[in-house]
């Protein structure tokens, strides 16, 4: 289906096509994770945008779990939109930043090892993946990164570090050096993030003490 979709070459990246929707994906997903490291409610609707642009593009090029993982994210972008403005603009009652507990640290890892091997089992048996296992790793740590976001939890910031590091030379593997030079913009952006939220915890706990 997403075969169909009209996809034209824009230029030539390192020697390989670079199309339309890649470009719009890198474009949206720069300003997403900036608004996110700003805390900017506007992040989600872009974030949706940018979700819709991979879609297309991660399908025509085999990385099916990541294609799959774009629907995922449109759901938690709904859900953290809505989070947000329930309790985390830009006000005195805004969602504030926290940290991770034990609890669900565990529930999150033992979480993500089951959906690991699930994914890669599924992806090598049912799909012509030439990475399942990496494909399915990413997508994992990504939807605990999109979950910790959701809760404005700091370690959310780390989890999206680790997966942008594998990231990086999977696109370039795939031959979507575009997407995989978002990526590294992306891990610096996260950088970013995690300082200003990091500092937004310290504020916190400097007011409650």
């Amino acid at each position: 289906m997403f075969d169909a979709v009209p996809n034209p070459v824009l230029f030539n990246a390192f020697g390989v096509p670079t199309t339309l929707i890649e470009a719009l994906g890198f474009v949206s997903g720069a300003l997403c994770v900036w608004l996110v490291a700003r805390q900017h409610i506007a992040n989600w609707g872009i974030g949706i945008f940018n979700c819709l642009m991979f879609i297309v593009l991660f399908t025509q090029w085999g990385l099916y779990a990541d294609a799959g993982l774009q629907l995922v994210f449109i759901a938690l972008g709904a859900y953290g939109w809505w989070n947000w403005v329930r309790g985390g603009g830009p006000a005195d009652d805004a969602l504030p930043v926290s940290r991770t507990g034990r609890t669900e640290w565990a529930a999150l890892i033992g979480a993500g090892l089951i959906a690991l091997a699930a994914i890669a089992i599924l992806l090598d048996r049912a799909t012509d993946s030439t990475v399942p296992f990496w494909d399915a790793l990413t997508t994992v740590l990504s939807l605990m990164a999109t979950y910790g976001q959701c809760r404005k939890r700091l370690e959310s910031w780390w989890l999206w570090i680790a997966a942008d590091i594998i990231y990086i030379p999977l696109y370039a593997y795939k031959e979507l050096y575009l997407t995989s030079i978002l990526y590294i913009g992306f891990m610096a952006l996260c950088v970013l993030g995690l300082r200003n939220w990091r500092k937004d915890l310290l504020q916190t706990a400097e007011v409650a003490a």
